[in-house]
């Protein structure tokens, strides 16, 4: 949905949002490289939960209009790992995996907010908080679906390398810079938008019919 078509409470509600499903996307990147042995994100002071540390305001605006994008990248030096390509796709699936926890945890709490809070005592205080917890869920989905698309710099071309010759894997890696400007293009001319809604569609039917499901045993 465009941001031009939210009211103002749900314009609010989608910035705490992004600035939530980034910090946790990004915090998972750098614990989990730290577990790793590598201290580069600590070190930078990326290995914290405070939003600011993680905001990149060109990404922030396309997740804020498209419901997709990205944070500023927490640092990781591959350098640091025994093996460097594990060690880089588990530090890449880190984030998406982050963001399918938050909307699992995001859609309890909402099926527990809405069963014993806004239907008992619905006014436009609930509203507002239960279309956080909604948000929250549906959009850590599309940030989790958009950043396991397999295109440098995202966290599925790293996964992908796992899954490659070491030659193959830097040769591929070597066409990272070129990426970002594939991502905007697409993004402009709307291919990226309809990619999307074909991989994430079924994942929001599902999860509908979880929330569902939950709402119903929590009545």
């Amino acid at each position: 949905m465009s941001i031009f078509n939210l009211t103002l409470p749900e314009i609010i509600a989608r910035v705490i949002v992004i600035f939530t499903a980034i910090t946790v996307h990004e915090f998972a990147h750098g614990f989990v490289a730290y577990k790793l042995g590598d201290p580069t994100a600590k070190y930078s002071g990326r290995l914290t939960l405070n939003p600011i540390a993680h905001f990149d305001p060109l990404g922030a605006l396309c997740m804020l209009l498209f419901g997709f994008g990205w944070a500023k990248p927490v640092p990781i030096n591959p350098m640091y790992f025994r093996d460097r390509k594990t060690g880089s796709a588990l530090t890449a699936l880190a984030g998406p995996v982050s963001n399918l926890l938050l909307t699992f945890l995001s859609t309890v709490i909402a099926a527990a907010f809405a069963a014993f809070v806004c239907l008992p005592y619905p006014n436009g205080a609930t509203d507002f908080v239960m279309d956080i917890f909604l948000q929250l869920a549906l959009v850590n989905i599309s940030f989790a679906v958009f950043n396991l698309i397999p295109v440098p710099p995202l966290d599925g071309s790293k996964i992908l390398g796992l899954f490659l010759s070491n030659n193959a894997y830097y040769k591929y890696m070597r066409y990272e810079s070129f990426g970002l400007p594939i991502l905007m293009i697409l993004s402009i001319t709307d291919v990226l938008g309809r990619i999307l809604y074909v991989l994430i569609n079924p994942i929001y039917n599902l999860w509908k019919d979880f929330f569902g499901w939950l709402l119903n045993i929590m009545l």
